[in-house]
């Protein structure tokens, strides 16, 4: 299934159902027949957010469904990450398969330097002319300015400390931050193991507050796209 597809069922589930029946447990038991029990340990999940181990941490995420093939970003937020990147060196954190770093070296195939960033890196697609690192985006292996741009899409949602996670990202940007993250509504009954929602783009931008002086936030499909360029002497 491709981002476009469930970003409608997202429309189905998030908008035109009411709030009432969508946190009910009708829905819950509706729910269970697509994804059985595992959506009682999502709301278990998001309940105990501040209180979850590592291994829990991990052992959710392992055992979660893979939804989409590849990549959860859709072509209009690929298109608008490659049209966005600057400068020489890129850095994709939390890139997963690899998909989007496919989509970058296609799109600037003369990048002196390509990096993949995530917790684990053994899904990830090996392409000749990508390093992959294993980190948290928490405490990125990286020096302060190091990557002309960095990217982060589909990875703010699921962190707890959000906001430092967002300080990072700044940290090791140069000129410009991309990040993408869906936009959704909180129900208790979910199918996604998300800790943080943003249901406009101005939601959004309360999460990366301060927000600079040039910056871009818009909706494209139900995902909300951010584009900050670095000040000079950050």
């Amino acid at each position: 299934m491709n981002r476009e597809t469930t970003n409608k069922l997202r429309f189905l589930f998030e908008d035109a159902i009411p709030p009432m029946l969508r946190d009910s447990r009708f829905f819950r038991w509706t729910a269970r027949l697509a994804w059985g029990e595992h959506i009682d340990r999502l709301v278990d999940f998001r309940e105990r957010a501040p209180f979850l181990t590592p291994a829990e941490y991990a052992g959710l995420y392992r055992d979660h469904p893979r939804v989409h093939e590849g990549t959860d970003n859709s072509a209009g937020c690929i298109a608008e990450i490659v049209r966005s990147i600057v400068g020489s060196s890129v850095c994709d954190v939390g890139c997963g398969t690899g998909a989007l770093l496919k989509h970058i070296r296609a799109g600037h195939p003369s990048l002196g330097r390509l990096t993949g960033v995530d917790f684990v890196i053994d899904d990830a697609s090996r392409i000749e002319g990508i390093e992959y690192v294993p980190a948290r985006i928490e405490a990125l292996p990286f020096a302060d300015n190091e990557f002309d741009t960095v990217i982060c899409t589909h990875v703010i949602e699921h962190i707890l400390e959000y906001r430092e996670a967002i300080a990072e990202l700044r940290r090791v940007a140069r000129r410009r931050l991309i990040i993408v993250v869906p936009r959704e509504r909180e129900y208790r009954y979910t199918f996604n193991p998300h800790f943080n929602f943003f249901p406009y783009t101005h939601s959004f931008l309360r999460a990366v507050h301060p927000v600079p002086d040039v910056y871009v936030c818009k909706d494209i499909g139900r995902d909300i796209f951010y584009s900050e360029d670095r000040p000079a002497d950050a």
